[in-house]
């Protein structure tokens, strides 16, 4: 039988009295966010977003502490880079928001299945499959700025397309559609020709872009996070 995102969130926040009673002794009102101001939209913070997206996910009862344990620092500093390789790309802020938030989702759904044993023997195989294509995407990546002209858009297109499969494979029996046409909208985001030959073109005006986004990566290689 498939499980709907809705069913699993709503039995995990079932089993969360914690949670429950946090939420009850702050009050109603402390757990909302305001509407971000215009001013505060372009100072982009993929960290916020996550907090809030989190909190929606888990019915406004998550806190910042459960939030961090899915998106910690550098990959908010990686995923503050991408959204602005988008929003200067593509024109268009609102699309570019919605990439990274579609990304933060999917990673915080599928953190969340981790964290409660949702995944099967054989799906478990498909993750680590997955975890060893976004290694290889990761030094690839770094490989590629790091010297000049080496950069192959199809290499680049093929491992973020192998990404994408095996992620919608692990979670095919667990996320709805919907779920997995977030996935599809962030790997096709990305692994476009075009974006991928502007970001890695040398001395381009995202190179300072990718330089931040490749550290970032470097040091979730050296600790094992990917």
């Amino acid at each position: 039988m498939k499980v709907t995102e809705d069913v699993f969130l709503s039995s995990l926040c079932q089993q969360s009295p914690a949670m429950h009673s946090d939420n009850s002794a702050k009050g109603k009102g402390s757990i909302k966010n305001p509407h971000l101001s215009p001013a505060t939209m372009d100072a982009f913070s993929s960290k916020d977003m996550a907090l809030r997206a989190q909190k929606k996910i888990l019915s406004s009862m998550a806190t910042k502490s459960s939030v961090q344990m899915f998106i910690d620092d550098t990959t908010s500093e990686i995923l503050d880079e991408l959204y602005r390789v988008s929003k200067e790309y593509s024109g268009n802020k609102s699309e570019a928001q919605k990439v990274i938030k579609d990304l933060i989702k999917i990673a915080v759904k599928i953190g969340l299945l981790f964290r409660n044993n949702r995944f099967s023997t054989a799906e478990l195989g498909v993750a680590t499959d997955f975890k060893k294509k976004l290694h290889q995407g990761a030094m690839t990546a770094i490989s590629f700025y790091e010297v000049d002209f080496t950069f192959d858009q199809a290499v680049m297109e093929e491992l973020l397309t192998s990404c994408r499969d095996l992620l919608l494979k692990l979670v095919n029996t667990h996320l709805t559609p919907k779920s997995h046409g977030r996935i599809n909208h962030v790997f096709n985001h990305y692994s476009n020709p075009e974006l991928l030959t502007k970001l890695y073109e040398p001395g381009g005006a995202f190179r300072p872009n990718l330089t931040k986004i490749c550290k970032g990566l470097n040091k979730l290689v050296e600790d094992g996070t990917i």
